[in-house]
């Protein structure tokens, strides 16, 4: 929430770069901390936490000055591509890495692309495209037109008491829990599944569990592009925006109950992906709503939606704010 909040007020650029040098610092004190106390290791992760819980809002902070609105659900798309191939390569990469230099270089490794990374954000990205020398007057003319525009009028953030008075508010709410419940159940306890149900090895449990999210990084892309075709196409935003994350919601869904008839490692997979895979059309759908709702404040609610299990529509007076 506080993320966000700073996102909306001094930029993304500053706020995701404090951002990322924290949780890469956590990361790499997180094998000391281990050795010296539990309560030092819950600390340092509670930092990495406070830290990392950052970067969705200051994304949705990003996008709406970056990406007119037909574009906005492809650029989602590819952003989050990067946060699920992220997690393919950790799977396939951590057993290797930390077999040549064991727990706490793993550690270490995966801290030094974190600052490799805030370099190159440092150097290269501003807040507003306004702020930019290097785009050209084309593009930004683009951008500009294609903003969204506030529905509503002033200055004042709506009360927490508003927001949880209208019952759109309460539809985001809902898809918000459901889709990080199952997503981040499925992140952490996919290894361990097809290790225990199946016996596979270690090595061999994270290509099965790999697989999904490479290709839930793929579909995620081709959702945003179908989204945007069919907004593009004339369909209104709030119809696209439902369509998508019901498929997001039924597709998984029903991948899922038929993973209980699996009988082989490849078989679960395959569900696995399908899960997955239909999972990222959510992104196209809640996920894009604050943004389209609410550039001016999407980091501010997308911080009360993502990390507070709270999420919101729009910004200030709550009659107009979450009605559309």
């Amino acid at each position: 929430m506080v993320g966000g909040a700073l996102a909306d007020r001094y930029g993304g650029k500053k706020v995701m770069a404090g951002a990322a040098a924290l949780w890469s610092l956590a990361t790499f004190l997180t094998p000391w901390a281990a050795s010296q106390s539990t309560i030092m290791l819950l600390a340092i992760r509670a930092l990495f936490g406070l830290a990392e819980g950052v970067a969705f809002p200051t994304m949705s902070t990003f996008l709406p000055k970056w990406f007119p609105t037909h574009e906005r659900a492809t650029a989602v798309g590819i952003s989050m591509g990067g946060f699920h191939l992220g997690n393919v390569i950790s799977f396939l990469a951590t057993p290797i890495i930390m077999s040549h230099i064991g727990l706490t270089g793993t550690f270490a490794f995966f801290a030094s692309l974190g600052y490799l990374w805030l370099s190159v954000w440092l150097l290269n990205v501003e807040s507003d495209p306004l702020d930019s020398c290097t785009i050209s007057k084309s593009e930004l003319q683009l951008i500009l037109a294609g903003r969204s525009a506030s529905k509503v009028q002033g200055s004042k953030f709506p009360s927490l008491r508003e927001l949880l008075s209208k019952i759109e508010m309460w539809a985001i709410i809902v898809a918000n829990v459901v889709n990080n419940w199952g997503y981040f159940v499925l992140l952490s306890w996919m290894p361990v599944y097809f290790k225990t149900v199946y016996n596979v090895n270690l090595k061999q449990a994270a290509w099965f569990s790999a697989i999904p999210w490479a290709v839930m990084a793929l579909s995620g892309y081709v959702a945003g592009a179908s989204a945007d075709f069919l907004i593009k196409s004339g369909f209104s935003i709030a119809l696209v925006r439902k369509i998508m994350q019901s498929i997001g919601f039924i597709g998984p869904g029903v991948s899922l109950l038929c993973l209980r008839f699996a009988q082989t490692p490849s078989v679960a997979a395959v569900l696995m992906t399908i899960a997955l895979s239909l999972s990222s059309f959510s992104q196209a759908g809640y996920f894009c709503n604050v943004q389209d709702i609410a550039p001016k404040y999407a980091g501010s609610l997308h911080g009360e939606s993502t990390n507070s299990i709270i999420s919101t529509q729009d910004p200030h007076h709550s009659n107009e704010l979450l009605g559309s």
